[in-house]
């Protein structure tokens, strides 16, 4: 059936009024930031064929991402860089950009939908929502916001770095991807504490010592 209202309705009889889906994308690459997006929708919204991002294609997801923008009441978008999940981990970088999204979302939201993460610095109500991309509209809305955001960005940094592909893969560790940061080491967008782009490191700077070794033992050759 996808995602419907019914959070957001429960919200309402509650009092709440500018009740905000939460959700991210980028938690698993080995490269580029973590994007969350915060939408708030009107009562009642008709956004047909807005799901889980997962579950569309991208020209869907384009089609869909100007549609939210265009019928939102407010939409926020925060992120986290890479340099930023190496030094605080995934998880927390990831509630980073959830507070970034919500600081960027106009009207300020009085209650948060979010999908399974919980936001205990942000001091609002707000309710976690396991799988809420497939069930919450506003979830889903925000997912798609998300993930077309950091796919534009993704395909910007391929503009810098063409030597990995970005735009193919979007940083996620395919074999094609694996394969290039084997092949050139790590660039400044690659999340250097998970594990492919640490071994990755590892094995440069091994490789760089044997060539060291070699080097010297050749030297003291008469």
């Amino acid at each position: 059936m996808g995602p419907t209202e019914e959070f957001e309705q429960e919200a309402r009889r509650c009092g709440y009024r500018h009740i905000a889906g939460i959700d991210e994308a980028g938690r698993g690459p080995l490269a580029g930031p973590v994007v969350a997006a915060a939408v708030i929708l009107p009562v009642r919204c008709r956004l047909a064929g807005v799901d889980d991002s997962k579950q569309l294609s991208e020209a869907e997801r384009e089609q869909l991402y100007a549609a939210i923008f265009d019928t939102a009441v407010g939409v926020g978008v925060g992120s986290a860089d890479a340099g930023e999940i190496d030094a605080l981990n995934i998880l927390e970088a990831t509630r980073l950009a959830m507070r970034r999204a919500i600081e960027n979302l106009a009207p300020s939201p009085d209650y948060l939908l979010i999908d399974a993460v919980t936001l205990p610095a942000v001091g609002l109500p707000a309710r976690p929502i396991i799988k809420g991309d497939m069930l919450s509209l506003s979830i889903a809305a925000a997912s798609i916001i998300a993930k077309v955001t950091r796919d534009h960005l993704m395909a910007a940094y391929h503009e810098r770095f063409p030597q990995y592909n970005f735009l193919s893969h979007k940083g996620y560790g395919t074999e094609e991807h694996l394969r290039q940061l084997a092949c050139y080491g790590p660039c400044a967008i690659h999340r250097r504490t998970f594990a492919p782009v640490r071994e990755s490191i590892l094995s440069t700077e091994a490789a760089g010592l044997s060539m060291i070794g070699q080097a010297v033992r050749s030297s003291r050759l008469p």
